[in-house]
């Protein structure tokens, strides 16, 4: 199984590059499935359900959330309908959507993390364990960490090592240089990285994100236009014990 994981989708830069690149990329790579993170596609904050539907036909099998996921709510009856979209499994009940999705024979698991989030979740680490008791082992399954702190990301790596094909983080929108393969072959990465505008701000326009920094004013942070990067995560596991056999990053500009 050859897996590809795309880091967070920031604006029409980031979606439009994807959408582009990704029939070439399924095709080059050999892959069996894309997973991309788009809680940053529409407007670089929230999705809207045209967006998703877009990423689809291009290619994503499932898309995954994060702490922006509920900006729009033309998308709450979108994320009950729609199989192949997700937000983190450990938002408190009640939250529209599911924090798991299938396709084949891959399960993707999306939570959050609580360390400098700005909102309160229910506990990841529970919430995984919980999720995985009641799962079939004979699956691919990845899980999406969408988290600021890095340790809490590597927690979550070495919780879940032996248990799952792929752990990666999303948020930051920094590439990391970490992937690697755990003691008992779980595939890990702190963060893929992201889709998006090349000259940015993780993805914002350069000079609105220097006058927050710099004034300390209210100010919009939009997505930056122009060339974009794709950052993302190559996996490759075993069909027979679902273990994860090699990991790479994949990272290329679209013009």
């Amino acid at each position: 199984m050859r897996l590809l994981f795309l880091g967070d989708i920031v604006g029409s830069a980031g979606r439009e590059a994807v959408i582009r690149a990704l029939p070439a990329l399924r095709a080059e790579l050999k892959l069996d499935y894309v997973v991309a993170n788009g809680e940053n596609c529409s407007g670089g904050k929230g999705l809207i359900p045209r967006h998703a539907d877009a990423l689809f036909a291009a290619g994503v099998d499932v898309i995954t959330g994060g702490n922006h996921t509920f900006q729009h709510r033309e998308l709450y009856p979108y994320l009950e309908s729609t199989p192949g979209i997700t937000r983190p499994l450990n938002y408190p009940p009640g939250a529209p959507g599911r924090g798991i999705a299938e396709c084949g024979d891959l399960v993707v698991i999306n939570l959050i993390g609580r360390a400098f989030m700005p909102a309160h979740y229910d506990d990841p680490f529970r919430a995984v364990d919980a999720a995985l008791a009641g799962m079939s082992a004979n699956r691919f399954i990845v899980v999406d960490f969408h988290a600021e702190a890095t340790s809490e990301k590597q927690a979550m790596g070495w919780h879940l090592d032996g248990r799952v094909t792929f752990v990666v983080g999303t948020h930051t929108h920094v590439p990391t240089a970490d992937c690697r393969l755990l003691r008992h072959g779980t595939a890990y990465c702190t963060d893929a990285g992201m889709c998006g505008a090349r000259d940015s701000v993780i993805g914002d326009d350069i000079q609105a994100v220097l006058s927050k920094f710099l004034t300390q004013m209210p100010t919009r942070l939009a997505p930056a236009e122009g060339p974009a990067v794709i950052n993302g995560v190559l996996v490759e596991a075993d069909d027979t014990t679902r273990r994860a056999l090699q990991i790479e990053r994949v990272d290329r500009e679209v013009s």
